[in-house]
Order: C-alpha cells, then structure tokens, then sequence
C-alpha cells in the first residue's frame, strides 16, 4: 500500500520556471536503436550535467549495444550517464547516491528496453511491475539529479526539439501529487514543476544559473 508523501521542507528553495518542463516524462519517449556515440565523448557528455564538486568521483556508464556499462569507476557513489529516451535526444544526467541506486536504474533500463525496440507503452507497464516486484527501487528520501549541460540536446513530451533548454535540477519524491503540496486544485502554479504527477517518478524541477561544459568542448 502506497504511503502519501509528505509536503517537502526544500519547497522553499524552488525557483520560477518561466519555460515548459524538458524533462522527460513516463509514457513520453520513442522506441528504436539509438546511435551509439563514441566512448569518450560520451563519458565526457555524461561528466557534464554536473559541476565537477559532484561528477569528478562518480561512476560513468555509458551506452553499449545491449545496455549501459560502467566506463568509469568512482569513489563518491554519485553516478553519470548520458540518458537517450528519443532517438535523436542527448541527456546527460548526473546522480546522488541514492538516486543513482534507484532513479537512475529505472532510466537506464527503460533506455535499454526501448534500445531494444520496445513499444514505450509497454516499456512503462514493465518498469512499473519491476518496481512493484521489488526489482527497481524507489528513492527512501528526496534523492537529487543534474541536468546542467550546455550540450543536452532535449525533446519535450509532445516531440518538440528544446535543445539545451535551462540547466536545472530534479527532486524526485515518488508519487508526489499537488495536493501533497499543498495546492486547492489539481494543478500546480506557474512557480513550480511538478513532473510525473502521482507517480512512481514524480518529480519537481529547479532552474540554476550556468551550464557546464562537456570537456573538450
């Protein structure tokens, strides 16, 4: 049985976001072979949605032709990887350590299934049993994630190539709601996004103030 979250303490930190929400969404992706980039490039992609205070000592994977493998190890158990959930996106994520235990897992293999020519419905029934079955886990506390680089190549949830869009932030506290939040009506105000709304994903978006740059340009 589900336990409603409660309301959060880092509401207070949310800044506004005057742009629609890149991130991707459950049920918002495109299935197919994604092209496989270079190692290199992408390991330095992947060590650019983070500051370096977070990326230099995490663990790197990257994309191979039957999943993610680890390309770099780390000491810190923070984690990186260039998630692809649209054929032509480019979505350097960088991890916490718990959310690279939990959240993070449950984008690679939605990435790999969906790799694997999936259908991005049934990807999400899949994700969701596994998770209900215990092999996918959800965050225990409010677990944290980078999107800041300058070459994110995103897509919004209806297609639309956004590009780089904002460099932000995401706090993912599984199946937060508006009226956890406090709001009177099913929405939530223009100040914050609410990704995922009720779900095992759920998630609300930080906008901040630079990108960071892939190394090598």
């Amino acid at each position: 049985m589900r336990t409603a979250p409660r309301p959060l303490a880092v509401l207070a930190l949310l800044l506004p976001l005057a742009a629609p929400a890149a991130a991707q969404s459950a049920g918002s992706a495109q299935a197919g072979e994604r092209t496989l980039l270079p190692r290199e490039r992408e390991v330095a992609l992947a060590r650019s949605a983070a500051p370096a205070e977070v990326s230099a000592a995490a663990d790197v994977w990257v994309l191979g032709p039957s999943g993610y493998e680890l390309a770099e190890r780390g000491t810190s158990g923070a984690a990186c990887f260039v998630s692809r959930d649209w054929l032509e996106s480019i979505e350097p994520v960088c991890y916490d350590p718990e959310a690279s235990r939990t959240i993070m897992r449950i984008g690679m293999r939605r990435v790999e299934l969906l790799h694997a020519g999936m259908p991005v419905g049934e990807v999400d029934a899949l994700v969701e049993r596994e998770i209900a079955a215990g092999e996918l886990s959800l965050p225990s506390r409010v677990a944290v994630s980078w999107m800041q680089s300058s070459a994110q190549r995103l897509i919004s949830d209806d297609g639309t190539p956004v590009g780089s869009w904002r460099p932000h932030l995401m706090l993912y506290y599984p199946y937060l709601t508006a009226a956890d939040l406090g709001f009177s009506d099913a929405a939530a105000p223009a100040e914050l996004i609410l990704v995922d709304e009720g779900k095992s994903t759920s998630m609300m978006m930080i906008v901040v103030d630079r990108f960071v740059e892939p190394a090598g340009g």
